[in-house]
């Protein structure tokens, strides 16, 4: 029996996108890349203007927002490491390749964004809960808040459209694809700069209410909130990435369909044994217990293994696939 190429429906099945194309990794990564890039830009111009309009006006909300920019600014820059060290292959040293270094240099940016975002807002909150300052220049932050809101407007908005896309080749909403993607940097420019947009309601309100009242309480209360904002987003940011590390498996529904596709090979008679768990964004590490279809000898058997383990590794989002043989008395897996 000649090895044949996978049928066409194996270029179909990749980790987040189900009932999709199989994805070059390439614009995948470019997408990720110039979503992270705007967010760094938009940040850093947002949290220089809250910078300076926190000192001028002493606003407690002005100052948890600019802790948050500068916070958000940061964590740009350690989710383009994560980018960058994610996207190599795998060596000698990486058998498995580096993509969960994606994960990890993700999860320093959710840290981040607690300690520096959530922590320094609800602490400079709390201490000025107690202000009787009666304010001024509530103008400048005003005028502050707007720009910031079309600033991280823009940003947010590159990010949902790239979830958006993703979404609709999967089938499923914009929201669930990002809790659930693979691709850790999306997840947390788009959590991110939707907070960032919340955080900036919650801090024009808190001012709005310290003008009108002329007491400094309202504006502290918003600085707490927007800091209890960022430590929720920073929690969620943190699971996510912790069960990636831990290894996470793909979604059911993903494995049934991987499963009709492997079984839709011609060289492969039926399944006792898969597993599919992602090693990194868009990529996944595969096993599978097979049994070839007619009868071969010993080392035409090896050979056949090898191959279809190759075809599966020619796609980009299989980093590694392993095959072995089912024995007999193994049942096989349906769809």
């Amino acid at each position: 029996m000649e090895s044949s190429e996978p049928a066409s429906g194996n270029d179909r099945f990749a980790p987040d996108l189900p009932g999709g194309g199989l994805p070059e990794s390439a614009p995948a990564e470019q997408g990720s890349l110039r979503t992270v890039l705007i967010a760094f830009g938009a940040n850093l111009l947002v949290a220089a203007a809250k910078t300076i309009a926190a000192v001028i006006t002493g606003s407690a909300s002005m100052v948890a927002e600019a802790a948050h920019s500068w916070a958000d600014t940061g964590n740009e820059i350690f989710l383009l490491f994560a980018e960058r060290k994610g996207s190599r292959r795998r060596d000698a040293s990486h058998p498995m390749g580096y993509g969960r270094d994606s994960y990890v240099w993700s999860m320093f940016a959710a840290f981040g964004l607690f300690t520096v975002g959530a922590v320094v807002s609800i602490m400079h909150g709390v201490q000025q809960l107690s202000g009787t300052e009666p304010g001024g220049n509530f103008l400048i932050n005003y005028v502050v808040l707007a720009v910031a809101f079309v600033l991280e407007g823009t940003s947010f908005l590159q990010a949902f459209r790239q979830a958006r896309s993703s979404a609709d080749r999967t089938g499923t909403r914009t929201l669930g694809f990002v809790m659930h993607t693979s691709d850790p940097t999306l997840r947390a420019v788009f959590a991110e700069d939707a907070a960032a947009l919340i955080g900036l309601l919650i801090a024009g309100a808190g001012i709005a209410a310290h003008q009108i009242t002329g007491s400094a309480v309202p504006d502290a209360v918003g600085s707490i909130l927007v800091g209890v904002l960022l430590a929720v987003v920073a929690v969620v940011l943190i699971n996510r990435n912790r069960n990636f590390l831990v290894g996470q498996a793909i979604n059911p529904a993903l494995r049934r369909e991987i499963l009709g596709q492997l079984l839709g090979h011609p060289d492969i008679d039926r399944i006792t044994y898969l597993h599919v768990e992602f090693v990194g964004p868009n990529r996944v590490y595969l096993v599978a217990a097979i049994d070839l279809t007619g009868n071969l000898r010993e080392d035409d058997v090896a050979v056949h293994l090898r191959r279809i383990e190759r075809q599966l590794e020619s796609r980009d989002a299989v980093e590694e696939a392993v095959l072995t043989l089912s024995t007999k008395d193994e049942p096989s897996l349906t769809t």
